[in-house]
């Protein structure tokens, strides 16, 4: 996927340096030493999440544009990007056609969503549409449903998130009150069927 999109750019931007990553961490430590005019962070590399990676890089270097680049449908987690620094995102499906756009729209100083994502994000102004369970939660919230519903414990949770388990339990508890759910099997029915894990 790496040498695809590389293929694409170098095609149009004849003159650029390309770096890559392997994993959130290599990712992490790229951005902290070294000048990038722009980055495409996969939301699904290996190591922290996206939206942490995504966090991150932007305390690193607030002013560097981050084009989000998923797998998973757009309205899952595009506007939780937007809202956490992106400057725009992508969906792997289309960025074959898109990504040369996308990046000279960041580039410029702009930001890049798709015509589908934006009338969706017309849609969340109008007052009178419901917010889906999952979009209740908080950034913090939201990673701790996927993880419960891609089977992890909260013990597991709590090492990989370097949080206690009494903190990783009380995240637990306030996604089933926020979402009005019982226990793990209904929050991984929901997370399933939203398509909000890989």
């Amino acid at each position: 996927m790496r040498q695809g999109l590389k293929l694409i750019l170098a095609d149009r931007f004849k003159r650029a340096v390309f770096g890559e990553a392997r994993n959130t961490q290599e990712a992490l430590a790229r951005v902290g030493k070294e000048k990038w005019d722009v980055a495409v962070l996969d939301v699904t590399m290996p190591g922290r999440s996206g939206l942490e990676a995504l966090k991150e890089m932007k305390r690193l270097r607030p002013q560097m544009p981050v084009l989000v680049l998923s797998m998973h449908p757009e309205d899952q987690f595009a506007v939780r990007m937007l809202k956490a620094g992106a400057a725009g995102y992508l969906t792997k499906e289309s960025a074959g056609n898109e990504l040369v756009g996308a990046i000279e729209k960041v580039v410029g100083g702009g930001r890049y969503i798709s015509s589908s994502l934006a009338e969706r994000m017309a849609a969340y102004l109008d007052l009178d549409v419901q917010k889906a369970p999952h979009e209740r939660l908080s950034d913090r919230e939201f990673l701790v449903l996927r993880m419960i519903a891609s089977g992890k414990t909260v013990s597991q949770i709590a090492r990989e998130l370097y949080l206690s388990v009494k903190t990783i339990s009380t995240y637990r508890a306030r996604v089933l009150e926020k979402m009005d759910m019982q226990n793990n099997a209904e929050l991984t029915h929901y997370t399933l069927q939203k398509g909000l894990v890989d």
